[in-house]
């Protein structure tokens, strides 16, 4: 019986961690102050790049309230490493169908986005590189951006 138990206990240890097994190199989230996000306060996170010849996602993750008025958001992008020149490039992401409906995942008054911002994406080198997301709209500060944040992981 003894043998049995532990046995299982090792089995859920085990499967307990790797379900936990997460592959992102860099995972953030940063809280907006008063969830108004300026063009001066752009998110940054450095990743570590050991294997150049690997490919990698890059995801903006993303929350704002129901209270957000538009469909859509713009960001600019910045990326600084080895080898790398910094070439901004601006991109629209969609957040709401045509009749308003949120894309995101949705929790009380505050919905989820993990937006894709490059995929399959090669590092030049191996290095620090630090990236860098930037509001892009209109308004300044942009109203209701509840977190945002940057997710680096090697594609499978």
């Amino acid at each position: 019986m003894k043998i049995v138990f532990r046995f299982t206990f090792i089995l859920w240890i085990a499967v307990t961690f790797s379900a936990c097994n997460d592959h992102a190199l860099v995972d953030t989230f940063e809280s907006i102050p008063n969830q108004n996000w300026t063009y001066i306060k752009p998110i940054k996170a450095k990743v570590e790049i050991s294997d150049s010849t690997k490919t990698y996602n890059i995801y903006v993750n993303f929350r704002h309230t129901a209270d957000y008025r538009y469909s859509n958001i713009w960001l600019r992008f910045h990326v600084f490493g080895p080898k790398l020149r910094d070439f901004p490039e601006r991109k629209e992401f969609q957040l709401a169908l045509a009749d308003g409906s949120w894309l995101g995942k949705g929790s009380g008054n505050l919905f989820s986005y993990q937006l894709i911002y490059k995929e399959g994406y090669k590092f030049p080198s191996s290095g620090t590189y630090t990236i860098i997301v930037e509001q892009n709209m209109r308004d300044n500060p942009l109203k209701y951006i509840a977190d945002v944040g940057i997710r680096v992981e090697p594609v499978k």
